[in-house]
Protein backbone atom coordinates (compact mmCIF):
# COMPACT_ATOMS: atom_id res chain seq x y z
CA UNK A 1 0.00 0.00 0.00
CA UNK A 2 1.16 3.52 -0.83
CA UNK A 3 -0.56 6.95 0.05
CA UNK A 4 -1.75 7.25 -3.69
CA UNK A 5 -4.02 4.09 -3.36
CA UNK A 6 -7.23 5.68 -3.26
CA UNK A 7 -6.39 7.62 -6.48
CA UNK A 8 -5.87 4.37 -8.18
CA UNK A 9 -8.75 3.08 -7.60
CA UNK A 10 -10.79 5.73 -8.55
CA UNK A 11 -12.95 5.07 -11.88
CA UNK A 12 -11.02 7.08 -15.04
CA UNK A 13 -8.09 7.76 -13.23
CA UNK A 14 -5.90 5.02 -12.28
CA UNK A 15 -2.32 4.20 -12.02
CA UNK A 16 -1.76 6.02 -15.78
CA UNK A 17 -2.91 9.17 -14.56
CA UNK A 18 -1.67 8.66 -11.10
CA UNK A 19 2.48 8.46 -13.65
CA UNK A 20 1.01 11.35 -15.37
CA UNK A 21 1.32 13.35 -11.92
CA UNK A 22 4.65 12.41 -10.80
CA UNK A 23 6.11 13.00 -14.34
CA UNK A 24 4.37 16.87 -13.83
CA UNK A 25 6.43 19.87 -13.37
CA UNK A 26 4.15 23.16 -11.97
CA UNK A 27 5.20 26.63 -10.91
CA UNK A 28 3.15 28.20 -8.01
CA UNK A 29 2.56 31.92 -8.41
CA UNK A 30 2.67 32.86 -4.77
CA UNK A 31 2.21 31.39 -1.58
CA UNK A 32 -0.71 33.67 0.00
CA UNK A 33 -4.00 32.81 0.15
CA UNK A 34 -4.65 30.80 -2.74
CA UNK A 35 -1.29 29.59 -3.34
CA UNK A 36 -1.42 27.55 0.46
CA UNK A 37 -3.73 25.43 -0.68
CA UNK A 38 -2.85 25.00 -4.45
CA UNK A 39 0.58 24.04 -2.82
CA UNK A 40 -0.86 21.72 -0.37
CA UNK A 41 -3.22 19.66 -2.91
CA UNK A 42 -0.84 19.47 -5.85
CA UNK A 43 2.03 18.08 -3.26
CA UNK A 44 -0.64 15.85 -1.78
CA UNK A 45 -1.53 14.57 -5.01
CA UNK A 46 2.04 13.37 -5.74
CA UNK A 47 3.05 16.24 -8.68
CA UNK A 48 6.21 15.24 -9.23
CA UNK A 49 8.49 18.88 -9.44
CA UNK A 50 6.89 22.06 -7.59
CA UNK A 51 8.42 25.27 -7.88
CA UNK A 52 7.21 27.88 -5.00
CA UNK A 53 7.92 31.68 -6.64
CA UNK A 54 7.16 34.41 -3.99
CA UNK A 55 9.56 37.21 -2.45
CA UNK A 56 7.27 38.21 0.73
CA UNK A 57 7.49 37.39 4.05
CA UNK A 58 5.01 36.12 6.64
CA UNK A 59 3.57 38.84 8.27
CA UNK A 60 0.40 38.31 10.79
CA UNK A 61 -2.16 39.81 9.23
CA UNK A 62 -1.58 36.33 6.55
CA UNK A 63 -2.04 33.64 9.59
CA UNK A 64 -5.72 33.57 8.94
CA UNK A 65 -6.21 32.40 5.28
CA UNK A 66 -2.61 31.40 4.32
CA UNK A 67 -2.57 28.00 6.07
CA UNK A 68 0.92 26.77 5.78
CA UNK A 69 2.10 29.06 8.00
CA UNK A 70 1.77 29.44 11.99
CA UNK A 71 3.34 32.35 14.43
CA UNK A 72 6.65 31.05 14.28
CA UNK A 73 6.77 32.11 10.58
CA UNK A 74 6.39 35.37 10.90
CA UNK A 75 9.25 37.79 9.28
CA UNK A 76 10.52 34.24 7.08
CA UNK A 77 10.34 34.08 3.74
CA UNK A 78 7.11 32.76 2.48
CA UNK A 79 8.84 30.20 -0.71
CA UNK A 80 11.46 28.78 1.67
CA UNK A 81 9.07 27.74 4.70
CA UNK A 82 6.32 26.42 2.68
CA UNK A 83 8.92 24.50 0.87
CA UNK A 84 10.01 23.68 4.15
CA UNK A 85 6.41 22.15 5.24
CA UNK A 86 5.91 20.36 2.11
CA UNK A 87 8.79 18.57 2.15
CA UNK A 88 8.61 17.30 5.29
CA UNK A 89 5.29 15.80 4.31
CA UNK A 90 5.90 14.19 1.02
CA UNK A 91 9.69 12.97 0.74
CA UNK A 92 8.63 11.42 -2.71
CA UNK A 93 8.63 14.99 -4.48
CA UNK A 94 11.01 17.85 -5.74
CA UNK A 95 10.08 21.29 -4.10
CA UNK A 96 12.02 24.19 -5.54
CA UNK A 97 11.66 27.41 -3.09
CA UNK A 98 12.59 30.73 -5.20
CA UNK A 99 12.32 33.41 -2.69
CA UNK A 100 11.09 36.38 -5.37
CA UNK A 101 9.14 37.85 -6.82
CA UNK A 102 8.76 37.36 -10.70
CA UNK A 103 9.24 40.10 -12.80
CA UNK A 104 10.13 40.65 -16.65
CA UNK A 105 13.98 39.98 -16.33
CA UNK A 106 13.79 36.55 -14.73
CA UNK A 107 10.09 35.37 -15.16
CA UNK A 108 11.24 33.22 -18.52
CA UNK A 109 14.32 31.50 -17.02
CA UNK A 110 12.41 30.54 -13.89
CA UNK A 111 9.74 29.33 -15.94
CA UNK A 112 11.54 27.64 -18.21
CA UNK A 113 12.18 24.43 -16.29
CA UNK A 114 8.25 23.82 -15.63
CA UNK A 115 5.57 22.46 -17.70
CA UNK A 116 2.32 24.35 -16.60
CA UNK A 117 1.75 27.55 -14.42
CA UNK A 118 -0.45 28.34 -11.58
CA UNK A 119 -1.29 31.81 -11.07
CA UNK A 120 -2.37 32.36 -7.55
CA UNK A 121 -1.04 36.26 -7.27
CA UNK A 122 -2.93 39.01 -6.35
CA UNK A 123 -2.20 41.92 -8.09
CA UNK A 124 -2.52 42.90 -11.95
CA UNK A 125 1.07 43.79 -13.17
CA UNK A 126 2.39 40.26 -11.93
CA UNK A 127 -1.10 38.77 -13.74
CA UNK A 128 -0.32 40.62 -17.39
CA UNK A 129 3.24 39.59 -16.99
CA UNK A 130 2.72 35.61 -15.94
CA UNK A 131 0.02 35.75 -18.81
CA UNK A 132 2.69 37.18 -21.20
CA UNK A 133 5.33 35.16 -20.39
CA UNK A 134 3.55 32.05 -20.87
CA UNK A 135 2.12 32.54 -23.58
CA UNK A 136 5.55 33.34 -25.44
CA UNK A 137 6.86 30.09 -23.83
CA UNK A 138 3.42 27.93 -24.86
CA UNK A 139 3.31 26.83 -20.99
CA UNK A 140 -0.39 26.22 -20.09
CA UNK A 141 -1.81 28.73 -17.21
CA UNK A 142 -4.07 28.11 -14.19
CA UNK A 143 -6.13 31.38 -13.12
CA UNK A 144 -7.54 32.45 -10.63
CA UNK A 145 -8.93 35.61 -8.95
CA UNK A 146 -11.13 36.94 -5.94
CA UNK A 147 -12.64 39.98 -4.41
CA UNK A 148 -13.98 39.75 -1.28
CA UNK A 149 -17.29 37.11 -2.15
CA UNK A 150 -16.90 36.64 -5.87
CA UNK A 151 -13.91 34.22 -7.27
CA UNK A 152 -12.70 33.22 -10.98
CA UNK A 153 -11.23 30.36 -12.01
CA UNK A 154 -10.26 29.23 -15.49
CA UNK A 155 -7.05 27.59 -17.99
CA UNK A 156 -5.43 30.02 -20.46
CA UNK A 157 -3.36 28.83 -23.10
CA UNK A 158 -3.50 24.99 -22.58
CA UNK A 159 -3.91 24.70 -26.66
CA UNK A 160 -1.67 26.31 -28.69
CA UNK A 161 -0.79 29.42 -29.80
CA UNK A 162 -4.56 29.94 -30.54
CA UNK A 163 -5.85 28.99 -27.50
CA UNK A 164 -7.35 31.89 -24.94
CA UNK A 165 -5.17 33.66 -22.46
CA UNK A 166 -5.62 36.39 -20.42
CA UNK A 167 -5.49 39.38 -22.03
CA UNK A 168 -8.53 37.87 -24.10
CA UNK A 169 -10.73 38.57 -21.60
CA UNK A 170 -9.02 41.62 -20.05
CA UNK A 171 -6.91 43.62 -22.76
CA UNK A 172 -7.80 46.41 -20.87
CA UNK A 173 -6.63 46.59 -16.83
CA UNK A 174 -8.66 48.08 -14.35
CA UNK A 175 -7.28 51.47 -13.12
CA UNK A 176 -5.56 51.15 -9.62
CA UNK A 177 -7.98 51.46 -7.45
CA UNK A 178 -11.19 49.72 -9.42
CA UNK A 179 -10.43 46.76 -7.86
CA UNK A 180 -8.30 46.62 -4.64
CA UNK A 181 -6.63 43.08 -3.67
CA UNK A 182 -7.04 41.82 -0.15
CA UNK A 183 -4.93 43.69 2.02
CA UNK A 184 -7.16 46.58 0.37
CA UNK A 185 -11.05 44.89 0.68
CA UNK A 186 -10.24 41.98 3.35
CA UNK A 187 -11.50 38.37 2.84
CA UNK A 188 -12.72 35.27 5.25
CA UNK A 189 -9.62 33.42 4.73
CA UNK A 190 -11.66 30.23 3.81
CA UNK A 191 -12.37 32.02 1.05
CA UNK A 192 -9.15 32.05 -0.96
CA UNK A 193 -9.07 28.12 0.51
CA UNK A 194 -12.29 27.35 -1.48
CA UNK A 195 -10.60 28.70 -4.88
CA UNK A 196 -6.97 27.96 -4.64
CA UNK A 197 -8.61 24.31 -4.24
CA UNK A 198 -10.58 24.74 -7.53
CA UNK A 199 -7.41 25.60 -9.10
CA UNK A 200 -5.18 23.07 -7.77
CA UNK A 201 -8.32 20.50 -8.97
CA UNK A 202 -8.12 22.28 -12.56
CA UNK A 203 -3.96 21.46 -12.87
CA UNK A 204 -4.67 18.01 -11.62
CA UNK A 205 -7.27 17.35 -14.33
CA UNK A 206 -5.18 19.35 -17.35
CA UNK A 207 -2.04 17.12 -16.10
CA UNK A 208 -3.71 13.75 -15.36
CA UNK A 209 -6.36 14.23 -18.28
CA UNK A 210 -9.10 13.34 -15.92
CA UNK A 211 -12.46 15.07 -16.17
CA UNK A 212 -13.20 18.41 -18.03
CA UNK A 213 -10.96 21.54 -17.72
CA UNK A 214 -11.96 24.70 -17.56
CA UNK A 215 -9.59 25.47 -20.66
CA UNK A 216 -11.63 28.09 -22.83
CA UNK A 217 -14.35 29.26 -20.33
CA UNK A 218 -14.42 31.28 -16.95
CA UNK A 219 -16.14 29.95 -13.98
CA UNK A 220 -17.47 32.80 -11.53
CA UNK A 221 -18.30 31.44 -8.58
CA UNK A 222 -20.11 33.24 -5.30
CA UNK A 223 -19.19 32.45 -1.98
CA UNK A 224 -22.72 34.25 -0.24
CA UNK A 225 -24.70 32.10 -1.76
CA UNK A 226 -22.41 29.24 -3.76
CA UNK A 227 -24.08 30.61 -6.61
CA UNK A 228 -22.13 29.43 -9.97
CA UNK A 229 -21.96 29.99 -13.42
CA UNK A 230 -19.65 29.64 -16.51
CA UNK A 231 -19.26 31.29 -19.68
CA UNK A 232 -16.88 30.37 -22.70
CA UNK A 233 -14.39 32.41 -24.35
CA UNK A 234 -13.15 33.52 -27.35
CA UNK A 235 -9.93 35.19 -29.47
CA UNK A 236 -10.19 39.07 -28.81
CA UNK A 237 -8.64 41.15 -31.17
CA UNK A 238 -7.55 43.97 -28.96
CA UNK A 239 -5.79 41.39 -26.87
CA UNK A 240 -2.57 41.61 -29.27
CA UNK A 241 -2.52 45.41 -29.47
CA UNK A 242 -0.31 46.41 -26.08
CA UNK A 243 0.88 41.79 -25.51
CA UNK A 244 4.42 41.52 -26.56
CA UNK A 245 5.48 39.38 -29.42
CA UNK A 246 8.97 38.32 -28.22
CA UNK A 247 11.33 38.11 -24.92
CA UNK A 248 12.82 41.49 -26.35
CA UNK A 249 9.55 43.08 -26.42
CA UNK A 250 8.66 41.59 -22.59
CA UNK A 251 11.68 43.13 -21.54
CA UNK A 252 10.63 46.35 -22.65
CA UNK A 253 7.14 46.98 -21.37
CA UNK A 254 6.68 48.54 -18.18
CA UNK A 255 3.64 46.40 -16.44
CA UNK A 256 3.52 48.89 -13.82
CA UNK A 257 2.43 51.90 -15.99
CA UNK A 258 -0.05 49.48 -18.18
CA UNK A 259 -1.64 49.00 -14.85
CA UNK A 260 -1.82 52.24 -13.67
CA UNK A 261 0.06 51.50 -10.43
CA UNK A 262 3.40 54.47 -11.21
CA UNK A 263 1.06 57.37 -10.21
CA UNK A 264 2.06 60.13 -7.39
CA UNK A 265 -0.17 61.34 -4.75
CA UNK A 266 0.14 64.70 -2.99
CA UNK A 267 0.81 65.18 0.93
CA UNK A 268 -2.47 65.45 1.49
CA UNK A 269 -3.32 62.47 0.82
CA UNK A 270 -0.67 61.04 3.16
CA UNK A 271 -2.91 61.45 6.15
CA UNK A 272 -5.99 59.92 4.41
CA UNK A 273 -3.77 56.73 3.53
CA UNK A 274 -2.15 56.87 7.02
CA UNK A 275 -5.70 56.98 9.12
CA UNK A 276 -7.06 53.78 6.67
CA UNK A 277 -4.40 51.98 6.36
CA UNK A 278 -2.25 51.75 9.59
CA UNK A 279 0.38 49.68 8.34
CA UNK A 280 1.49 52.45 5.91
CA UNK A 281 4.98 53.13 5.93
CA UNK A 282 6.91 56.75 5.24
CA UNK A 283 9.99 56.79 3.56
CA UNK A 284 12.54 59.42 3.13
CA UNK A 285 14.87 58.70 -0.15
CA UNK A 286 17.30 61.19 0.36
CA UNK A 287 21.11 61.28 1.86
CA UNK A 288 21.47 62.06 5.26
CA UNK A 289 22.70 64.91 5.32
CA UNK A 290 19.62 66.52 3.25
CA UNK A 291 17.81 68.98 4.94
CA UNK A 292 15.32 70.04 5.95
CA UNK A 293 13.70 67.36 8.58
CA UNK A 294 10.06 66.53 8.59
CA UNK A 295 8.90 66.92 12.11
CA UNK A 296 5.46 65.55 13.20
CA UNK A 297 5.54 62.48 10.67
CA UNK A 298 7.22 59.40 11.77
CA UNK A 299 8.73 58.13 8.58
CA UNK A 300 12.12 55.60 8.15
CA UNK A 301 14.90 57.13 5.87
CA UNK A 302 16.62 54.22 2.52
CA UNK A 303 18.50 56.47 0.83
CA UNK A 304 18.58 55.69 -3.24
CA UNK A 305 21.74 53.29 -2.41
CA UNK A 306 19.23 50.76 -0.46
CA UNK A 307 16.37 50.61 -2.67
CA UNK A 308 17.32 47.68 -4.14
CA UNK A 309 18.28 45.83 -1.53
CA UNK A 310 16.40 46.75 1.95
CA UNK A 311 14.23 43.97 2.92
CA UNK A 312 13.14 45.11 6.70
CA UNK A 313 12.17 48.27 6.55
CA UNK A 314 9.48 47.32 3.75
CA UNK A 315 8.34 44.12 5.83
CA UNK A 316 5.66 44.84 7.92
CA UNK A 317 3.76 47.44 5.53
CA UNK A 318 1.54 46.91 2.85
CA UNK A 319 1.24 50.51 1.83
CA UNK A 320 4.35 52.70 1.17
CA UNK A 321 4.95 56.12 0.50
CA UNK A 322 7.86 57.34 -0.83
CA UNK A 323 9.44 60.95 -0.71
CA UNK A 324 12.60 62.80 -1.81
CA UNK A 325 13.38 66.70 -2.29
CA UNK A 326 11.92 67.38 -5.48
CA UNK A 327 9.67 63.79 -6.03
CA UNK A 328 12.18 62.87 -8.45
CA UNK A 329 14.00 60.47 -7.01
CA UNK A 330 11.31 58.94 -5.31
CA UNK A 331 9.50 58.60 -8.30
CA UNK A 332 11.98 55.90 -9.71
CA UNK A 333 12.50 54.65 -6.07
CA UNK A 334 9.07 53.81 -6.18
CA UNK A 335 9.31 51.68 -9.44
CA UNK A 336 11.94 49.88 -8.00
CA UNK A 337 10.50 48.66 -5.15
CA UNK A 338 6.56 48.27 -7.43
CA UNK A 339 9.07 45.77 -9.19
CA UNK A 340 10.51 44.11 -6.20
CA UNK A 341 7.26 44.03 -4.26
CA UNK A 342 4.48 44.23 -6.47
CA UNK A 343 1.80 43.08 -3.62
CA UNK A 344 2.28 46.55 -2.06
CA UNK A 345 0.46 49.66 -2.65
CA UNK A 346 3.70 52.17 -3.47
CA UNK A 347 3.59 55.85 -4.44
CA UNK A 348 6.04 58.80 -4.45
CA UNK A 349 4.81 61.80 -2.79
CA UNK A 350 4.83 64.53 -6.01
CA UNK A 351 7.00 67.59 -5.50
CA UNK A 352 9.14 65.95 -2.37
CA UNK A 353 9.97 68.19 0.48
CA UNK A 354 9.76 71.15 -1.80
CA UNK A 355 5.86 70.94 -1.72
CA UNK A 356 5.60 70.17 1.64
CA UNK A 357 3.62 72.91 3.84
CA UNK A 358 5.70 73.59 6.70
CA UNK A 359 3.14 75.93 8.52
CA UNK A 360 -0.05 73.31 8.53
Amino acid sequence: MDRFDRQYNLKGFGRASQQKLQSAKVLVVGAGGLGCPILLYLAAVGVGKLGIVDGDVVSESNLSRQVLFGKNDLGKKKAIIAAKILGDKYEDIEIIPIPEYLHKENILDYMAGFDIVVDGSDNFPTRYLVNDACVLLGKPLVFGALYQNEGQISIFNASGIDSVNYRDMYPVPPSAHEVPNCNESGVLGVFPGIIGSMMAAEAIKLISGFGETLSGKMLFYNFLNHAEYKIGLSKNPQSKISSPKSATELLEMDYQDFCGLSAQIAWEEVSVLRNEFPDTILIDVREDHEEPELEGLPFTRVTMDRIATADEEFAQGNTILLFCQTGIRSMKASKILQERFPDKYIRSISGGVNSFDFDS
